[in-house]
C-alpha cells in the first residue's frame, strides 16, 4: 500500500465534493486496489472495479450509546499488544488509538451497535470488509482495520486529528460537504472526547 497514492486520490475526491455536491447529497465510499498495490478511494466510480467499502451513515449518538452487549468490557491493558503492534505497523499514535477504542466500545471487543457497527473500534461491516477485516469481533483483526483506516483518514487530511476524527464518527462526505468537522453536536462532542482521552493516554 503506498499512503502517498491514498492521499492524492482521497484529496481529489474530497475536493471535488467539497466544490460540487449540492448541501443535501449523500454518497457511499468505493474503493480498488490497482496491480501495484495502490489502493483508490471515490464517491463516484467510474471503473467496475470499484467496490462500496464505506456507506454514507451518520451514527446516531442515543443509539451508539444502546449497545447490545453479548460480552462485557475488558482490561485495556489487555490488547495493549494488539494496539502497540498495529500502532507502529501504521505509524499511528497508540494513545490516539486507545482513544478511539475508548470513545467507541469502552473496551468492549463485543459490542454491536443497533447500526451493525462491530468490536472495539466499532467498523461497520462495509468497511470491514473493504479493510479486509475477517472477523470484526476479534480484537487482532478488528483493531488492525480500524488502525489501517485512521491511517488513510491522517493521511487524507494531512495530519490533522480532529478533521480525521470527524470523517471516522461521521463519514468524510460530511466533512468534505462543511469543509472542515460538521456541525453536528454529536460529531463534535465525539471529536473533544477523543482527543480528550488520547490526552490522557499519553
Amino acid at each position: 500500500m503506498k499512503p502517498s497514492a491514498i492521499l492524492f486520490t482521497a484529496t481529489l475526491l474530497l475536493a471535488a465534493t467539497a466544490l460540487c455536491l449540492p448541501a443535501a447529497a449523500r454518497a457511499d465510499i468505493y474503493r480498488y486496489e490497482d496491480a501495484e498495490g495502490t489502493l483508490h478511494f471515490t464517491d463516484a466510480p467510474t471503473d467496475k472495479r470499484y467496490k462500496v467499502i464505506m456507506r454514507d451513515i451518520q451514527r446516531d449518538r442515543k443509539l451508539r450509546t444502546a449497545f447490545k452487549l453479548p460480552g462485557y468490557a475488558r482490561n485495556p491493558a489487555e490488547f495493549e499488544p494488539i494496539i502497540s503492534s498495529c500502532s507502529r505497523e501504521f505509524g499511528v499514535d497508540s494513545s490516539l488509538v486507545k482513544a478511539v477504542i475508548h470513545a467507541e466500545s469502552g473496551y468492549n471487543p463485543s459490542a454491536v451497535s443497533p447500526k451493525g457497527a462491530q468490536g472495539l473500534m466499532q467498523l461497520m461491516p462495509k468497511t470491514a470488509q473493504g479493510l479486509k477485516v475477517a472477523d470484526s469481533l476479534n480484537p487482532s483483526d478488528n483493531v488492525r482495520g480500524g488502525v489501517r483506516y485512521l491511517r488513510f483518514l491522517l493521511d487524507t487530511f494531512k495530519g490533522n486529528e480532529s478533521l480525521a476524527l470527524a470523517a471516522y464518527n461521521a463519514g468524510l462526505n460530511s466533512v468534505a460537504k462543511y469543509g472542515g468537522i460538521p456541525p453536528y453536536q454529536e460529531t463534535q462532542q465525539y471529536v473533544a472526547k477523543v482527543l480528550s482521552y488520547r490526552n490522557n493516554y499519553r
